[in-house]
This record gives structure tokens, C-alpha cells and sequence, in this order.
């Protein structure tokens, strides 16, 4: 993709969320797309989202299920930025009209209480940078189309990874552990919509321990010269399904001793 691309395809990406009505997929519209390339698209549309105001509150890890893998024919997670517009807190409630197709995630959140870098880092300084972790949702919403109308494709990771690896939001609970207090791995949650259990998981779903994930994404920004900074918070990746969250939704994660997370929509 020439630079003139990658800016159009993230100022299409801002207006489909300002509309409301969601674009093409883009990985039609540039066939070549790489995934430097969607990265690239990623981080123009953040860099217009800072010029109008918004500020970084951390990382989203997606894509770290072995099934949601292998729906996409991939091999590796991806990631987006979190931003300050997108925090709720549990039990608040998402105005009507906010998103487009708004799905939920269960998730581990890990919140940093020193800066994490370096392709080297590791495990155990994974564990020493993180000042807590938290039950979590994610809120997903695409400003892409889930597939072509035309030919039935559906998206693929360049499209997801454009689209700021489709996050919109993220609904942080109220309970905070420290890392050593929990085997994550075991962390599960019960969700349900509207009184009704529609997914389970555990933590384990996530690279088979949440740890991993953050580790992941440490290296894969020190690749380009970036960090997770102390305060940032980090979605660590789901172990359930993406939930569908229609108006009127009543979403309730259950996570046991580990605390619980809900959050409506209008």
C-alpha cells in the first residue's frame, strides 16, 4: 500500500464509525495488503483519533484462542490501542446508537505498574511490571463489513488488524488481584445475556496462560520501537466467543472468587 492508501483507508475507517454504516473489506479493496501494512493503517487512524483529542490508556490482544486461529488461517495474535473514550466502568451503561455491532468478550486485564519493552523480555518481567489484574470485557465493534455482499468473503486479519483488532470499548471490574494471588489460567468466567448463560471459559484459553499474551505483545511492539507503559492497561485476550450485544442487552460475567463484570446497553 503506497501512503496515500494507508491514509484513505483509515479516514474511511473513522467515517464508518462516525455514520454508523460500515465500509468494504479493505483486503479487497488492496489485495497486496500485508500485515505491515494494516498495522500502518492501524496506526494513522489512532494518530487521527490523538489529533482530535484522545489519549492512550493501553493494549488490546486479539486473536489468542487456538480456534479463532485457525477460523482465519493464522498462526499469531494481533493488537490495538485502547483509548481513553473507549473505559467503562461495571455497571455502566453503553448509550443506544454508540456502536454498530457490538459484540462482548470475557477477558483477564492486566493493569501496569512499571513500563514493560525490549524482544527479550520475559516471563518474569511480564509478572514484576504488573501491578494488578482484573476481571474485564471487551467490547468489540467492526467498522468493517463481516464479509463481502458481493462474493461471500469473509474478513481476514488484515482487515481486523486495520480496524483496531475491532475494539471499541473495554468495561473494567472493580476487583483487583495481584498476579501471584491466581493461577490465570484457572480464572474462568460464567456470561450471561439477559439472565441466560450463553458462554464459558477459561484462562487457559488464552496461549494456554494470559501471561503469555502480554509477553507476545511486549515484544511484538519493541519490533517497532514501542512499549507498554506503566498505567497502561492491557486486555489480555478472550476464552469465550464473541457475544452478540443487541440493544437492551444485560451483560453479566461471572468470574467466581476473581470478581464480576456487567454491563448494559440501551
Amino acid at each position: 500500500m503506497t501512503p496515500q492508501d494507508i491514509r484513505d483507508a483509515a479516514g474511511a475507517l473513522i467515517e464508518a464509525e462516525r455514520s454508523g454504516q460500515q465500509i468494504g473489506l479493505l483486503s479487497l479493496r488492496y489485495p497486496g495488503m500485508t500485515l505491515d501494512d494494516a498495522y500502518a493503517v492501524q496506526a494513522a487512524l489512532i494518530a487521527a483519533k490523538h489529533a482530535e483529542g484522545r489519549r492512550k490508556i493501553g493494549w488490546k490482544i486479539g486473536l489468542t484462542s487456538r480456534a479463532m486461529q485457525q477460523a482465519l488461517n493464522i498462526t499469531t495474535p494481533d493488537s490495538g490501542v485502547l483509548l481513553d473514550d473507549m473505559l467503562f466502568q461495571s455497571g455502566d451503561t453503553v448509550p443506544n446508537g454508540r456502536y454498530i455491532q457490538p459484540r462482548i468478550e470475557a477477558e483477564i486485564a492486566f493493569v501496569m505498574g512499571s513500563s514493560l519493552s525490549g524482544a527479550n523480555c520475559t516471563r518474569e518481567e511480564v509478572i514484576a511490571a504488573t501491578d494488578h489484574v482484573s476481571p474485564a470485557l471487551e467490547i468489540l465493534d467492526t467498522r468493517v463489513l463481516r464479509a463481502d455482499p458481493g462474493t461471500g468473503q469473509p474478513r481476514v486479519i488484515t482487515d481486523t488488524i486495520s480496524d483496531n483488532a475491532a475494539n471499541a470499548g473495554i468495561v473494567l471490574g472493580r476487583s483487583k488481584h495481584a498476579i501471584a494471588d491466581h493461577d490465570l489460567r484457572w480464572v474462568g468466567a460464567i456470561v450471561s445475556r439477559d439472565d441466560t448463560v450463553e458462554e464459558t471459559g477459561l484462562g487457559a484459553g488464552v496461549l494456554n496462560d494470559p501471561v503469555t499474551s502480554v509477553l507476545w505483545l511486549a515484544r511484538r511492539l519493541a519490533e517497532h520501537g514501542q512499549t507498554i507503559d506503566a498505567g497502561d492497561i492491557v486486555l489480555s485476550g478472550s476464552f469465550i466467543r464473541p457475544l452478540e450485544a443487541p440493544p437492551g442487552s444485560r451483560i453479566h460475567a461471572d468470574f467466581g472468587p476473581f470478581g464480576s463484570v456487567k454491563i448494559t446497553f440501551d
